[in-house]
């Protein structure tokens, strides 16, 4: 999927591999900066796992495309925050997710063939519901940048795409 560069880092949240778990305070912009990094990071390392694992071409070619978008993300993220001058900031949330996500991929990394495939593609669907969410009440409204909160929902139109790209591969393995 191709993703116009004002959509760059609120792509970012549209990872796959941890429960997205969010601080009670209300984070601040370069709390959500280092949150959407992480987010693509998150997506990147499970993507290149399920490309590793999976002989399903609809799982690998939905991974592609998940590697693809949030490294291209993750390069124009940098380049955003660069530009308004935000030096993104370690937080719980950011923590939380990589902590969870490292737990997840270990448990996808014990899994093989169909079993490895309908984890994977369910734990992508249930992760863009959680991030939805996170997005529209917390991230959103929590970010004091225009141009920051303008991508957040460019993103959350992305993050619903990729979500029903999931929801398609997940009925396809049936």
């Amino acid at each position: 999927m191709f993703m116009r560069p004002t959509a760059a880092l609120a792509a970012l949240f549209l990872m796959s591999t941890a429960p997205l778990v969010l601080a009670a305070d209300k984070p601040t912009d370069p709390q959500i900066a280092h949150i959407a990094y992480t987010a693509g990071t998150i997506d990147i390392e499970a993507a290149k796992l399920a490309i590793e694992k999976s002989k399903n071409k609809e799982i690998v070619a939905f991974a592609k495309d998940m590697e693809r978008d949030h490294e291209a993300v993750n390069k124009q993220a940098l380049d955003l925050v660069k530009k308004l001058k935000v030096t993104p900031e370690d937080n719980d949330t950011s923590k939380t997710l990589a902590k969870a996500a490292k737990e997840e991929r270990a448990k996808l990394a014990k899994l093989k063939g169909a079993e490895f495939d309908k984890a994977y593609i369910e734990n992508e669907i249930a992760y863009h519901k959680q991030v939805d969410g996170a997005l529209e009440t917390l991230l959103i409204p929590s970010a004091s940048n225009a141009e920051l909160r303008s991508l957040l929902e460019t993103g959350l139109k992305i993050f619903q795409g990729h979500e029903q790209h999931a929801e398609h591969v997940a009925g396809m393995l049936k």
